[in-house]
């Protein structure tokens, strides 16, 4: 259905704001325009209507007692207005809502933020750290790094990194093993809430019997953290390791590593419009992750 204004949109904005504001001048201000071009906007509007509304008192124009009548309707209108514009530059706004998991957040997005951030300053990230499944229809959501299969229903999985999974630990404990089965003295953190598996990668040691004992956690942080600090073998996602590795926090006892089906995903909401903060944040992140991608 076409829309059709008896008075253009510019000639109501015009009568609205010198009724708002007393002056042509500064309604003119206001709407960026003359006190010309505002004046002839409501001397149209007059024609059309054939009827009067401004009168001219000492004090400015005030609104005819027909103006008056109409104008809360009218102001009503640009509320809306208003209020419609400021949720589509909200939705195209500077502020980035990610949701991932502790371990992403702590062991490999903060220490990168600052290249994003290098390249793309007008974008502030809002970082939601939870080891929940956030519903990415959220409005205040605007995307998730997850770890998994990527069938995630009513979602949009972008293949991100693969998981190359293998020990890691502080490098004093790492002095004690010379070999898979030394595991089996030494203490192994087990991570309750981890998706993985400490008998696969001994399966493919060559040591799928060996028995683990060690420190249990329900964190996947904290794991990362007993393992840096000296308190026993993690099994970890190589990507999320490599600060700690690279900085000598942590070290792999061993060379034996496997890639399971899970991989690291770049995830919205299925069907979503992405803006273009979504999408910058995206590309960067297959930029960071190229090195790991998926195969």
């Amino acid at each position: 259905m076409t829309r059709s204004f008896p008075i253009p949109l510019n000639a109501l904005r015009a009568i609205e704001a010198v009724a708002r504001l007393g002056r042509l001048a500064a309604a003119a201000e206001a709407l960026g325009v003359t006190p010309g071009a505002v004046s002839q906007h409501i001397r149209r509007a007059e024609e059309r209507t054939g009827t009067l509304l401004f009168e001219r008192t000492a004090h400015g124009l005030a609104p005819t007692g027909e103006l008056m009548a109409i104008l809360p309707a009218l102001q009503t209108g640009f509320d809306a207005l208003e209020q419609a514009s400021a949720r589509l530059i909200a939705d195209e706004g500077h502020v980035l809502t990610v949701t991932l998991g502790h371990v992403s957040a702590s062991r490999w997005l903060v220490w990168r933020l600052a290249r994003f951030n290098a390249r793309h300053p007008e974008i502030e990230v809002r970082l939601l750290p939870t080891d929940q499944l956030v519903d990415l229809a959220r409005p205040d959501i605007d995307c998730g790094i997850r770890f998994g299969k990527g069938n995630w229903p009513g979602v949009e999985a972008l293949a991100l990194a693969r998981a190359e999974v293998f020990p890691v630990c502080a490098p004093a404990l790492a002095a004690r093993l010379h070999q898979p089965s030394d595991l089996s003295n030494v203490p192994v953190i087990r991570d309750q809430m981890t998706m993985l598996s400490w008998p696969q990668w001994l399966a493919a040691a060559g040591v799928p019997d060996l028995s683990l004992s060690g420190p249990v956690y329900t964190d996947p942080a904290l794991s990362f953290d007993a393992a840096t600090s000296g308190q026993g073998v993690l099994l970890a996602v190589g990507i999320m390791a490599d600060y700690a590795l690279d900085n000598g926090q942590l070290v792999r006892p061993f060379r034996q590593s496997v890639v399971p089906d899970n991989g690291y995903w770049f995830a919205t909401a299925a069907g979503r419009q992405l803006p273009a903060r979504t999408r910058k944040f995206r590309d960067w992140l297959l930029d960071e992750m190229g090195s790991h991608s998926l195969e």
